[in-house]
C-alpha cells in the first residue's frame, strides 16, 4: 500500500552535533578557562571558510593562535565532545592559488588553496562536510550575516555592541537589547492528483537563475500569517495554481542571509492553467517522476565530468537544486532516489 511520502533524510544544513545551550555562553568563566584548548572557525569577507583538501572537514585553528583569551569580536559556537568551537574573522595566511570545483547548482566555481586547504562556501560545499562541521559553519555564516546588519539600533538609531558573546546586540544609546533574527520561509512541492503521492511534480524557474535551473516553490511568510496559508498564497501568486491538502515534511536553516526553509508538500489540478508572475517566475511546468528521476542521473553525469543527456528523448534539460538545498532533498524523497 502506498504512504505519503517524508523527506527520507536530514537536510544537509540541518545537521548539527555541537552543545550550544544558552547556558553555556552566558558563563563566561567558563568559557575563559577552556579558551587554551577550544577551536576557531575562520570566516573570511564572502563568508567562505577553509576545509581540508579532499575531506568533509572544517580546517579548524587553535584558540591560542589568537591570544591568551577570546577576542572581542569572537563568537562563541557551541561544544562538542569536551572541545569548544568558535568563529571569528580570517583570511588565508599569505599567497593562495585558484582551483576550480563544483558548487552551487553544480556550477564549476574557482577557490582558493593553500597548504593543503580550500576555502569554501556553504551553499556549494555544505554537503560534503561531515555533522559537526556541517552544523558549526551554517551556525557561524547565520551569525555574520546578522551582525552586519545589526550595527544600530532599530529604536533609536544608536551604534550597538556586542553582547552574550556575539549573540546579542545591546544599544550604546537606550539600551535595548536584540537578538540574531530568523525569517521564516515555506518551500512546497506541489504533485498532482494521481494516487497518494501523485505522479508530476510542479517546477519553475526565476529569471535570474543560470540556463535549466528549475526548482520547486517557495516564498516568505508574512505578518499574520500561517505556515499552510502562505504556502497557498505564495503558489497562488507565483503560479495561480490552486493548492489543498497542505502536508508538513521537515526545515533546514538557510542562512543566506538569515532565513528558515519549512518545507511542505500540497496536491493540485494539473489541469490548471499556469500563470507564471510577470517578473518572479520566468517558466513553470509539470514534470513527471520518470523525468526527475533522469535528471538526477544527469546531475551524477554532470558532476564526473560527463555529457548530460536529454531528459525523456527530448530537448530540455533539468538542473535541479544543488545538494546543500532542502528542496533537492525534498525532490529525491518523491521521486524515490
Amino acid at each position: 500500500m502506498e504512504t505519503p511520502f517524508g523527506l527520507g533524510a536530514l537536510p544537509t544544513l540541518s545537521r548539527s552535533t555541537a552543545d550550544r545551550q544558552e547556558s553555556l555562553r552566558t558563563n563566561p568563566d567558563r568559557l575563559a578557562e577552556r579558551w587554551p584548548n577550544a577551536r576557531v572557525v575562520l570566516l573570511d569577507e564572502h563568508a567562505r571558510t577553509p576545509v581540508v583538501e579532499g575531506s568533509g572537514t572544517l580546517a579548524t585553528r587553535k584558540s591560542q593562535d589568537f591570544g591568551t583569551e577570546p577576542p572581542a569580536d569572537a563568537v562563541f559556537l557551541g561544544e562538542w565532545q569536551g572541545t569548544d568551537y568558535w568563529s571569528m574573522p580570517g583570511r588565508p595566511a599569505g599567497e593562495t592559488e585558484t582551483v576550480e570545483m563544483a558548487g552551487s547548482w553544480g556550477v564549476i566555481e574557482q577557490v582558493q588553496r593553500r597548504d593543503g586547504e580550500i576555502w569554501v562556501d556553504l551553499r556549494g560545499y555544505g554537503d560534503l562536510l561531515d555533522d559537526t562541521s556541517a552544523g558549526l559553519f551554517t551556525t557561524a555564516q547565520a551569525l555574520q550575516a546578522w551582525r552586519r546588519q545589526a550595527k544600530f539600533c532599530t529604536r533609536c538609531g544608536s551604534p550597538t555592541e556586542l553582547i552574550q558573546l556575539g549573540w546579542a546586540s545591546k544599544c550604546s544609546g537606550c539600551g535595548r537589547e536584540e537578538y540574531p533574527r530568523t525569517d521564516p520561509a515555506v518551500i512546497c512541492l506541489v504533485h498532482d492528483d494521481a494516487g497518494v503521492n501523485g505522479e508530476h511534480v510542479l517546477l519553475a524557474r526565476q529569471p535570474i537563475w543560470p540556463p535549466d535551473r528549475y526548482s520547486i516553490l517557495a516564498g516568505f511568510v508574512e505578518a499574520g500569517e500561517s505556515l499552510e496559508g502562505c504556502v497557498e498564497r505564495e503558489i497562488r501568486e507565483e503560479v495561480g495554481v490552486e493548492v489543498r491538502d497542505v502536508r508538513y515534511l521537515g526545515s533546514q536553516p538557510w542562512p543566506f542571509p538569515r532565513s528558515i526553509m519549512l518545507g511542505f508538500t500540497a496536491r493540485a489540478d494539473i489541469t490548471a492553467t499556469i500563470v507564471p508572475a510577470e517578473g518572479e517566475i520566468e517558466e513553470a511546468f509539470w514534470v513527471s517522476r520518470e523525468e526527475v528521476r533522469a535528471a538526477f542521473a544527469n546531475s551524477q553525469l554532470r558532476n564526473a565530468g560527463a555529457v548530460p543527456t536529454p531528459i525523456a528523448g527530448g530537448t530540455r534539460q533539468l538542473v535541479l537544486p544543488g545538494n546543500s538545498s532542502i528542496a533537492r532533498v525534498m525532490l529525491a524523497a518523491w521521486a524515490g532516489v
